[in-house]
């Protein structure tokens, strides 16, 4: 009795395999060739977040997940975190960046130092 012949997917599965590399190691040269600009735009927006959503919370008085309804569109990528006993919310661009403001009285929220 013959056997049924096996589906070869090897072939399938070292093209797939390439596509993936390529498509990784673009991504890699992307981020190396625009690095700055995505740098500045991650500092940028974890900024405006760490700044709007302390105003929110601290001068506002609103609930830390209601104020992200303050953040423009393209912001969806931001974290907010907060520390209560400091006053503070921190905001977090993913592997990128991350930005302290903190409430101060007669000043309002402001941003943390920056180091560069």
């Amino acid at each position: 009795m013959a056997t049924p012949k096996r589906a070869n997917h090897s072939g399938k599965r070292s093209w797939a395999l390439w596509l993936l590399v390529l498509i990784v190691l673009g991504a890699l040269a992307v981020f190396a060739w625009q690095r700055e600009t995505i740098e500045g735009y991650a500092i940028t927006g974890a900024s405006y977040g760490a700044r709007v959503a302390c105003s929110c919370r601290y001068i506002g008085g609103r609930d830390i997940d209601d104020c992200r309804k303050d953040f423009e569109s393209g912001m969806e990528l931001v974290s907010l975190s907060e520390d209560a006993a400091q006053q503070s919310v921190t905001a977090t661009f993913p592997l990128l960046e991350n930005q302290t403001a903190t409430y101060r009285e007669g000043y309002g929220c402001v941003l943390e130092e920056w180091e560069g």
